[in-house]
């Protein structure tokens, strides 16, 4: 009920258009690193020198047209381009509909396809460092995106494509078991889209437990898993459970986003696991932020009280 409050208040003209014109110099920008590629290669080398790793994503979804969808693709070459400049590892994060999925299922294939061909390129003196994670957005494209990740995967390696997974879909302990054919990166998040009752759990409760089923049940299968949670109470009993089966730290990280518990990632880290902040950047950062807000009602706080400040 209230992520459903939140996104319908985030719908409204005048909020949008307010939150745009200031909300970046308000609060926003805890949770957004810029609206230009040279905001992101910044924060993202701030972090590579923490011994923190990071996976950036050029905001923006939905593109209704080839152009924009060109335009996108061109972007994500153009940042890990940037990237290999710098000599950063190219780990990046992709929405499909971005790549023009919505406008076409093979133009999204191929926009992503060359994203994947140029971060697979990229060389450090330890070997491969591109990586491309396909996230997964609203259930009209659950499939679908599916799809393309099987395509490239198959393609590329598993080990150089990833794939998001949702909690609080039905569907997603059969899409993971389907998935269990071969060893895969994937990364389990709880969904932030507004989804109805029949699609998704909608009970905090209920999402919580099958986040942790999901991952035990990706770990049983040989997969390497990100824990994508700002929870403390699951990331405690993850941990109590990589643990108890001894769970080679080579098989599993802990994921959070940009602006929220960097201090519970930092202590991870010293602990010597496996750390990454998704890193979000770009001009479209609206609906981003819109979903950050209506994951968690200090989210909206912090914003409140960022805004009563100025």
């Amino acid at each position: 009920m209230f992520r459903e409050l939140i996104l319908t208040v985030a719908d409204n003209p005048l909020v949008s258009s307010t939150v745009k014109r200031y909300g970046l110099q308000m609060g926003a920008g805890r949770f957004v690193a810029g609206e230009h590629l040279t905001d992101a290669v910044a924060v993202a080398r701030q972090l590579q020198q923490e011994g923190i790793g990071v996976t950036l994503d050029h905001l923006g979804e939905g593109v209704r047209d080839a152009a924009s969808a060109e335009g996108a693709c061109q972007s994500y070459l153009d940042l890990l381009e940037a990237l290999d400049h710098e000599h950063l590892p190219g780990n990046v994060s992709v929405k499909l509909t971005m790549m023009g999925l919505a406008v076409d299922s093979t133009l999204g294939f191929h926009n992503t396809r060359r994203v994947v061909e140029r971060a697979t390129a990229m060389q450090g003196p330890d070997g491969p460092t591109g990586f491309v994670r396909i996230d997964m957005e609203d259930t009209p494209y659950t499939s679908d995106t599916i799809a393309v990740y099987r395509r490239l995967a198959d393609e590329w390696s598993p080990d150089r494509v990833g794939l998001v997974l949702q909690a609080y879909l039905y569907r997603t302990r059969d899409d993971l078991a389907a998935l269990s054919d071969r060893p895969r990166r994937l990364r389990f998040v709880k969904g932030a889209y507004q989804e109805p009752a029949e699609r998704a759990y909608p009970s905090k409760a209920d999402v919580d437990a099958n986040y942790v089923r999901l991952v035990e049940q990706a770990v049983e299968a040989g997969h390497h898993v990100a824990v994508a949670t700002h929870d403390e109470v699951i990331l405690r009993d993850l941990l109590q459970y990589f643990r108890r089966i001894r769970l080679p730290r080579d098989r599993y990280e802990f994921q959070m986003l940009y602006g929220i518990k960097l201090s519970v990632l930092r202590e991870l880290a010293r602990a010597g696991h496996a750390t990454r902040v998704y890193v979000p950047y770009g001009e479209d950062w609206y609906a981003y932020f819109s979903r950050r807000l209506a994951e968690r009602p200090a989210n909206i706080l912090f914003f409140g009280r960022a805004l009563f400040r100025r």
